[in-house]
């Protein structure tokens, strides 16, 4: 019988190999950086494929493309969620990334200087880990969830693919951000349908429209969600607030789609009453399906360090000050609007691995030849 396996060891293990991972494995590679990806999926992309059939990305093709590879086909037009699977998957291949598919990390801890990161029976010893992955990670249901009648069929976002997964009746949507939206459009087709939940605000122009096309998407996208909208400006700080909170606005779908699609809106739901859905202002909607577009938690519990607040990890633009050498990557509002994007994600990378660069021996040396250590007259001032 073959012994325990004993620990791999890398300069940087990269968790998650979605766009933020494999735009944080370029920016290694092309610095000549020894390191790995991990990634749970069984291919490259799944976290695309798995979601709804009819999705498409909010950005046009122009500004999907990662760094090195731009996005193929027509500049104006939406990818569908498969269509950037395959893209993340054809390029990690272009550029010979070591993703590791089908390997769930379960634990991240430390021992002594040394990061080690677990997955099952395997085990990975690093000087940095960047956790390259969203906080999209468990899906949010509420306890009451449990008490609906048996009869009501429920799904998550995340578990949505199409109308055909929902029974005969009517369908509450809770969770007014896009997702609700959008599946809420889809099953208005065929069922009754209504979209619970506080208003998000919506984009005041047509995403697909020819001024969008031209001038609104560029500005709104690669300016104002990229450039104006970060961390560091008091816009970005009051709509990051919020965001984090509320989600972002409704981007494709407007109120008056949800209207002419014969959807209701009501309040936010709140509870059960005799096995049905109760709203905020008492109404009980009979209905055979909810689907639960109330987004997620960040499902960060399995890193044992404590660099978690609220849930949320505290860092510095992805970078943890309390744990030299972890990053993030991929977050909401890691650093702007744009950071949960894919032309926004590049951005956040190059800043992580510039600053993992920085932690290099030689890189430690050369700086301090540059910049000599002060003397003991000048530390006590």
């Amino acid at each position: 019988m073959d012994g325990p396996r004993g620990p791999e060891r890398f300069e940087t293990v990269v968790i998650g190999g979605g766009q933020a991972g494999l735009s944080v494995g370029y920016q290694l590679a092309r610095r000549g950086l020894p390191f790995v990806i991990l990634d749970a999926n069984e291919r490259i992309g799944d976290s695309w494929r798995k979601r709804w059939d009819s999705l498409r990305l909010f950005t046009p093709a122009r500004y999907d493309g990662l760094d090195g590879m731009p996005f193929p086909g027509p500049a104006h037009t939406f990818p569908t969620k498969d269509a950037m699977a395959d893209y993340l998957e054809a390029y990690a291949a272009r550029f010979n990334l070591p993703v590791r598919t089908g390997v769930r990390v379960d634990r991240l801890a430390k021992q002594g200087e040394q990061f080690v990161v677990t997955a099952g029976a395997l085990r990975f010893e690093a000087e940095n880990v960047v956790v390259a992955m969203a906080n999209l990670q468990k899906p949010r249901i509420p306890p009451f969830a449990e008490t609906l009648d048996p009869g009501i069929a429920q799904l998550h976002s995340s578990q949505y693919r199409n109308p055909s997964q929902l029974r005969d009746g009517g369908v509450l949507a809770v969770g007014a951000g896009n997702s609700g939206a959008e599946i809420a459009i889809e099953a208005a087709r065929s069922h009754a349908t209504w979209v619970s939940g506080n208003d998000t605000g919506h984009i005041p122009f047509r995403i697909d429209g020819a001024l969008a096309r031209f001038v609104l998407a560029r500005l709104v996208f690669r300016f104002l969600f990229h450039r104006v909208a970060t961390v560091y400006t008091p816009i970005g700080r009051k709509m990051r607030a919020r965001h984090l909170v509320h989600g972002l606005p409704l981007i494709r779908v407007k109120p008056t789609d949800l209207a002419s699609a014969g959807i209701e809106r009501v309040p936010r739901t709140v509870g059960v009453r005799d096995g049905l859905p109760l709203l905020e202002d008492g109404r009980v909607l009979d209905v055979a399906n909810v689907v639960w577009c109330m987004g997620f938690h960040s499902g960060f519990s399995w890193i044992d360090l404590p660099v978690l607040g609220d849930e949320w990890p505290m860092h510095e633009r992805g970078v943890v000050a309390t744990e030299p050498g972890l990053y993030f990557v991929g977050l909401n509002f890691l650093y702007a609007v744009s950071s949960v994007m894919i032309h926004g994600v590049e951005r956040d990378a190059e800043h992580i691995v510039k600053h993992i660069a920085s932690r290099r021996p030689a890189a430690r040396a050369l700086a301090g030849a540059r910049h000599p250590a002060t003397s003991d007259s000048q530390r006590t001032g």
